[in-house]
């Protein structure tokens, strides 16, 4: 692809490198970004100024916040006793905008996979531990992708909680095994959330 600034060049690898977009893409939205009035450049770059100096990860939930502890975890409206344990960031995004829980939520930074290395001690399972006990959590919604790897870690977490005083539940089939929260639709992942079914414990094989 030939290009007759070396600038545009630029911003088109620096855009393709993202996730789902391609030099066509990227090249579309350069093109765009070049045309676009000052002031809309400006305030992109302010935004993403702001992004790189100023966006912190909650220390509680760790999510993404603008200051130590994020708006959803200190929301007093929110449920203080329920606790949605999500793979990402994502994750967490996708189920806030169904509109369909007013609880806490809990990121773990991924789920157990043994293929990619990806143990316990690589995830935030003693923080989710440790925040159970402190908001004396009643519920535990077990909101993982419905995979192998995802069922894998819900297992492995509630044996972690057999001794402690709370119902693990985990969302409705509505989302497809084997598929990922994020691409879910808001219906369907909504739905999910307000169907979601006690956690029955059972040997994996």
């Amino acid at each position: 692809m030939g290009y007759s600034s070396k600038i545009i060049e630029e911003v088109v690898e620096a855009l393709s490198a993202l996730p789902s977009i391609g030099k066509k893409s990227a090249m579309r939205l350069a093109i765009h970004l070049a045309s676009d009035s000052f002031d809309k450049k400006e305030k992109l770059i302010s935004s993403m100024t702001r992004m790189i100096n100023d966006l912190k990860l909650c220390s509680e939930c760790h999510g993404f916040s603008d200051t130590a502890i994020c708006s959803i975890c200190s929301n007093p409206a929110r449920d203080q006793h329920t606790l949605c344990v999500v793979e990402s960031i994502r994750d967490l995004i996708a189920i806030e905008d169904t509109g369909s829980y007013r609880g806490l939520y809990h990121v773990l930074g991924g789920i157990i996979s043994p293929l990619e290395g990806i143990g316990p001690e690589h995830l935030e399972i003693d923080s989710l531990v440790t925040r159970l006990d402190t908001l004396q959590t009643r519920e535990l919604v077990m909101a993982l992708s419905p995979t192998i790897d995802g069922e894998t870690t819900i297992f492995y977490i509630s044996r972690l909680l057999e001794a402690k005083d709370v119902t693990i539940s985990t969302i409705a089939r509505g989302v497809s095994f084997g598929g990922d929260l994020e691409y879910a639709d808001e219906f369907t992942l909504g739905r999910s959330i307000k169907a979601r079914l006690p956690y029955q414990q059972k040997q994996l094989s």
